[in-house]
């Protein structure tokens, strides 16, 4: 599966926050820039640092009218443990069934240690305030990550 075409308007979603409330794509139209963010799970190394290192940032998104929203297929629960462990200040969205992955071809095979999987791709995607697809980061480093989103819409949208 191939991700969205840069231009087109983002695949449409309605997922619930660690807090059970329903968040809309759609919420943000006309409004705010949105940094998507597809991550394997939550509470582990990886997961961590790229969540931590939004979690610092949060300022600096907020002055570029952008909001962040980290999906993972984990439950409901996992996510505020993971957001309490974390003092995270940003939606995280339970995507269980992995049905918006797939919309956003983020849901393919993968190998970790000899095994192969089904899982999530470590991609964000960026859509403007007019709902279009603007930038998808597919090479994401977790550590670098708040930094190189914060720049990209500072440089194409801020």
């Amino acid at each position: 599966m191939a991700f969205p075409k840069i231009g087109n308007l983002a695949p449409a979603f309605t997922l619930k926050n660690q807090r059970e409330e329903k968040i809309s794509l759609k919420d943000f139209r006309d409004k705010k820039n949105v940094v998507l963010y597809f991550y394997p799970k939550a509470q582990t190394p990886g997961c961590i640092v790229q969540a931590c290192g939004i979690r610092d940032t949060r300022k600096d998104f907020d002055k570029l009218d952008t909001v962040v929203l980290g999906v993972s297929p984990d439950p409901v629960k996992r996510l505020v443990n993971f957001e309490n462990k974390q003092s995270l200040n940003f939606d995280l969205l339970s995507d269980e069934d992995h049905a918006i992955a797939e919309k956003y071809g983020v849901w393919a095979l993968k190998k970790f240690m000899g095994r192969e999987f089904m899982g999530i791709l470590r991609t964000t995607f960026i859509v403007g305030k007019d709902g279009r697809l603007k930038h998808v980061m597919d090479k994401v480093k977790t550590k670098t990550h708040h930094e190189d989103a914060l720049v990209w819409v500072r440089e194409n949208l801020g």
